[in-house]
């Protein structure tokens, strides 16, 4: 039998299995993809079949596995951010899989509990809200929110943006960003949330960025910065990417189609707020 690892790739096949190989085998190094997977008989070999047992099972796992909010909180709190947990109005994590629409919005104690905290900072709005949400992978945000914050705190602090405290929302879609935005009064959202997992990426954070957030705004509104994860986009490079848009979205006053991603992302870390033109077009 042959060893397998997360991602699709396989060892070579165990010496005991007759495997034929395909013309295009030197190419699998260059993609995760399930590409040159070679024939065993008439059969998928060994390694093949057991790879896609196993990502298949990761992928289950990170959108079935509860986010540890508590350990989460801490581990923010070690960047010196304090952190607000709420949650959408999806009761449980099957509510949450079968009615989309209860994500995107808060339940009445999320609401109450970010309300009062807006009061306390009445006259002193933010700039930006990170809201970290699980999303369909507490895998990713288990793995990549605290690594993107950490390189993103330094370049906000530069830029002189004020961050309200982090809101980690349990059961939440994307859309739930602008509510929590639009109660902390804040000038922008950004929401961190674990994608809906492949068979190579369980692990994919997607950040998300809305300008004058409120309830009621579509996905033409926002900006998506997709795949920050170890084998993806770097948070170094995420985290700049995030910025030139940021810079950008308070220049003009918009998020969404109607703002372009300008920057070279091999520079996006070194000048993280490059200004950003508006798109002629």
């Amino acid at each position: 039998m042959s060893a397998v690892s997360p991602g699709g790739r396989a060892a070579p096949p165990a010496p005991t299995e007759a495997v034929t190989l395909d013309p295009w085998t030197h190419l699998a190094a260059a993609t995760p993809a399930r590409i040159a997977l070679g024939r065993a008989g008439a059969g998928q070999p060994t390694a093949a079949v057991l790879a896609f047992s196993l990502d298949h099972a990761l992928a289950r796992d990170a959108v079935h596995t509860a986010l540890d909010v508590e350990a989460l909180a801490a581990r923010l709190a070690g960047l010196g951010l304090d952190s607000l947990p709420v949650s959408s109005a999806a009761a449980d994590r099957a509510a949450y899989l079968r009615r989309p629409d209860l994500g995107r919005r808060l339940s009445p104690a999320g609401r109450a509990r970010l309300a009062e905290a807006a009061a306390g900072r009445a006259g002193n709005a933010p700039d930006v809200a990170v809201v970290v949400a699980d999303g369909l992978s507490a895998t990713a945000v288990d793995a990549n929110a605290v690594p993107f914050l950490a390189a993103f705190l330094p370049i906000a602090a530069a830029a002189g943006w004020r961050l309200a405290p982090v809101v980690v929302a349990s059961q939440a879609r994307v859309a739930l960003g602008d509510e929590v935005g639009e109660i902390l009064a804040a000038r922008a959202t950004v929401l961190l949330v674990g994608e809906r997992p492949g068979l190579s990426s369980p692990d994919s954070l997607g950040l998300y960025l809305t300008y004058a957030p409120r309830r009621g705004l579509t996905d033409a509104d926002r900006n998506c910065i997709s795949n920050v994860r170890p084998a993806g986009l770097s948070p170094a490079v995420a985290a700049g990417k995030l910025a030139q848009l940021l810079a950008g979205a308070f220049a003009l006053g918009l998020s969404g189609v109607r703002l372009k991603d300008t920057g070279d992302p091999a520079l996006a870390a070194a000048e993280p707020v490059a200004r950003l033109a508006p798109d002629p077009g």
